[in-house]
């Protein structure tokens, strides 16, 4: 009998729900005939700075390129060191090796899975320039820990809120916290464009004007080049389309979060570990990332039955061949190690019918 296919994301129901406004974007764009740097990036740019409650939002052409900009705009290099957690996209550390710096890898906390604050301590020394704590999985990082340590540390840091688009702490929104905050608009985030693009959040005027010339070149005039930058720019396309998308972020999240409250009513299987909101904490649920000791073969049951799952991430940052000799480690991420080898994450976007929600509540219970 022919299993029927349920995919972890569609990002077409996405487009779906919004294509008459996501078109007039792109036919405003194409007609305008400015296509890079322009009114888009510089309305959406706005419009997201108002929504984070920050002065400046600086839009790049994803978040890695984002990331690297912060380095640079704090004089992060060679010789320096950069504290980020043990689990997380690479994408995060590679930030820091682009710049020329090394980074550390910090355990992480094995119920948020975000940088654990006391392996942070472990790893600072007299060379760290910044650390990174990576808002996973939709959730913020103890933000009031991590901030306190590198605080007494006299070193910024850098929010990695790639995938926190609406997350809050205490109140406070994703990417309005740190020194500096970097974002992505992968197709697949809360907030997704239709390609790679991102932006860096600041309360520090002067840092966002630095970061403005960064990433067309080192530009400040005509002609003017006062020190090497990037070619990393927002384009008018994706920012026109993300400026449509924003406006229904917020629905989005809500509905994230009632999927996962049907997850956690539904899913009633011994062995197997739901995720936690952290106290203060508002969880909007990027990835739904269920544990259990026996992974590999809960997702090979829940495939057989047509439903399509995906392990974020399935080595450590350690582990991976392109940062042997290019990071440090002070204690072993004994923790991150574990949860690589025991996470997967169950579909979950905004537009999730109901029929599958329910197929992949019924597929996990009847695992044994």
């Amino acid at each position: 009998m022919k299993v029927r296919r349920r995919a972890f994301h569609d990002v077409r129901a996405g487009y779906r729900a919004q294509a008459a406004g996501l078109l007039a974007s792109v036919r405003r764009v194409l007609e305008s005939g400015r296509y890079i740097l322009d009114r888009e990036v510089e309305r959406f740019e706005r419009e997201f700075a108002r929504y984070l409650g920050v002065p400046h939002v600086v839009g790049t052409s994803s978040a890695t390129a984002a990331l690297e900009l912060a380095l640079r705009v704090l004089d992060v290099g060679s010789g320096h060191e950069v504290v980020v957690p043990a689990l997380t996209a690479p994408a995060t550390a590679m930030a820091v090796v682009a710049v020329g710096a090394r980074p550390v890898f910090a355990d992480i906390d094995p119920t948020t899975y975000t940088m654990a604050p006391a392996a942070l301590e472990r790893a600072l020394s007299r060379r760290t320039r910044a650390v990174i704590p990576v808002h996973l999985y939709g959730q913020c990082a103890d933000m009031a820990a991590i901030g306190r340590r590198a605080a007494t540390a006299g070193v910024p840091v850098i929010e990695d809120a790639a995938q926190a688009h609406g997350a809050r702490y205490r109140g406070r929104p994703a990417g309005s916290i740190g020194r500096l905050a970097c974002f992505s608009f992968y197709p697949t985030k809360n907030l997704g464009a239709y390609g790679d693009a991102g932006a860096v959040a600041t309360r520090d005027g002067a840092l966002a004007a630095r970061l403005r010339r960064l990433r067309t070149y080192g530009q400040s005039g005509a002609f003017a080049f006062g020190e090497p930058g990037l070619n990393a720019r927002l384009d008018e396309l994706q920012a026109a389309i993300l400026r449509v998308k924003l406006r229904r972020l917020e629905r989005g999240n809500v509905r994230r979060r009632a999927h996962a409250a049907r997850y956690r009513r539904g899913i009633r299987v011994a062995g197997i570990t739901l995720p936690v909101e952290a106290p203060g904490c508002r969880h909007v649920y990027h990835q739904f990332v269920v544990r259990t000791a026996v992974r590999d073969r809960l997702r090979a049951h829940l495939a057989a039955r047509g439903i399509e799952t995906l392990v974020h991430y399935p080595r450590a940052l350690h582990q991976l061949a392109a940062f042997q000799g290019r990071a440090r480690i002070v204690a072993q991420p004994r923790e991150a190690v574990r949860a690589a080898a025991e996470v997967l994450s169950l579909p979950i976007y905004p537009e999730l019918p109901p029929s599958v929600l329910r197929a992949v509540i019924a597929a996990v219970n009847a695992f044994a």
